[in-house]
């Protein structure tokens, strides 16, 4: 089938030959074409333009942009998207004075969540986390990773990813799975950190690995949870499986997870909310995408990650939702990206970079999402007629998008 998009009034992220990231100064620039077309053939990126260019092309189907803009879907590299039920009522508790750390302590936050899981069935908990990915996908994401880490016991944990392959095989979307079984220590293990960290060593990721359910590692890296030699400790034995990992550090407290991600060749490392001058520069000299998390900081009343000072320092950066029910309920990039231009201080072109190319970088999508390249998934937005793109971020209640193409479907 061929898919004619004309008359567009702004192709954005467009690259001839995209690279893998940009960093530091290169996230302003953001090239484009006005007055454009796109062809789209089944599911991939064919040709592009200006309308002074179109040659006489026999398509399926052609749809007028006048006044829109068109630009690659969202790519959200930080999602814990299939859980069970919500958190509601902690999001009360926060709101009566109880931090984060106490409702946990109480057997609120991860447990919560874990112990729900455990209790819900694999095609209830499919149900619910397919509802919340049709969801994401007509707010313009079209590639997006899926933690496990609500699960805590074995069953539990391929539980969560099964559903996650099986959303992967049902949907015009693109997944990555990323197992985090190191997520926080559960009740029946309380006291026996190590107990449990030889359990995911020992049962787990054999397991995981043996029904290739995964494409990464994960591990939360933070004060009362795992430290910094957990984390080596799994990482370790994580690459004997040919895991690549990506990991949560700095949420709360700068305590070297970054340079164990570093030394671990991590593909991302996520939150960030606390960066040292010493994470600055071990992230100069890697491959490590930093990932920020911006509504987590709006929802939690949490320092924001500091992007203008990552971004100033020559750094890449990407930004995610971390959709989930404790900390971030919300899997829309729209406010994302709004957000990090509002709280963070970055441009909207700065903003769009990280959504797209630098938010594939992070998922290992580099080669098919991220920008308007031929040979490139058909996955991109299109939004209703606005100014600029600048409106984007500005108008961060409105949804301005009129359709999206999902790996060259159009949803309805």
């Amino acid at each position: 089938m061929k898919l004619l998009l004309r008359n567009i009034k702004e192709l954005l992220q467009v690259r001839e030959e995209a690279p893998l990231k940009v960093a530091g100064t290169a996230m302003k620039e953001l090239p484009s074409i006005s007055n454009a077309w796109l062809l789209i053939e089944n599911d991939i990126i064919s040709d592009f333009g200006a309308m002074a260019t179109l040659p006489k092309i026999s398509a399926d189907k052609t749809i007028d942009c006048t006044g829109k803009i068109v630009l690659p879907s969202w790519c959200d590299s930080h999602t814990h998207l299939v859980y069970a039920g919500n958190r509601e009522q902690e999001f009360v508790d926060r709101i009566n004075g109880l931090s984060y750390q106490e409702i946990a302590e109480k057997g609120g936050g991860i447990l919560n969540s874990a112990k729900k899981l455990q209790e819900t069935s694999e095609d209830s908990l499919y149900a619910q986390s397919a509802a919340r990915l049709e969801e994401v996908m007509r707010l313009g994401t079209g590639a997006i990773e899926i933690k496990s880490g609500y699960g805590l016991t074995t069953q539990a944990e391929l539980k969560m990813l099964r559903v996650a392959k099986r959303l992967g095989e049902n949907y015009p979307v693109a997944i990555k799975t990323t197992f985090l079984g190191a997520h926080a220590v559960p009740a029946a293990y309380k006291g026996d950190k190590e107990g449990y960290l030889n359990l995911i060593i020992s049962e787990m990721l054999p397991k995981v690995a043996a029904e290739k359910l995964v494409d990464y590692v994960d591990i939360f890296c933070e004060e009362g949870y795992f430290s910094v030699e957990d984390t080596h400790t799994l990482l370790s034995a994580a690459n004997g499986y040919g895991l690549i990992p990506k990991i949560h550090v700095n949420q709360f407290n700068a305590i070297g997870g970054v340079q164990a991600g570093v030394a671990h060749d991590a593909l991302s490392v996520d939150h960030l909310e606390v960066v040292t001058n010493d994470d600055v520069a071990v992230l100069k000299n890697s491959n490590t995408m930093p990932v920020a998390l911006p509504s987590c900081s709006y929802f939690l009343s949490i320092p924001y990650t500091p992007g203008r000072k990552l971004i100033d320092a020559g750094l890449p950066l990407a930004l995610a939702t971390d959709y989930n029910p404790g900390s971030t309920p919300s899997g829309n990039m729209n406010f994302v990206v709004a957000t990090a231009c509002i709280k963070m201080k970055l441009t909207p072109e700065e903003a769009i970079n990280a959504a797209t190319i630098n938010g594939a970088y992070a998922m290992g999508l580099s080669h098919s999402h991220g920008s308007i390249t031929k040979g490139k998934s058909a996955s991109v937005i299109i939004t209703k007629e606005i100014p600029s793109y600048n409106y984007l971020p500005y108008a961060f209640g409105s949804n301005c998008i009129d359709k999206v193409i999902a790996n060259g479907e159009i949803l309805e």
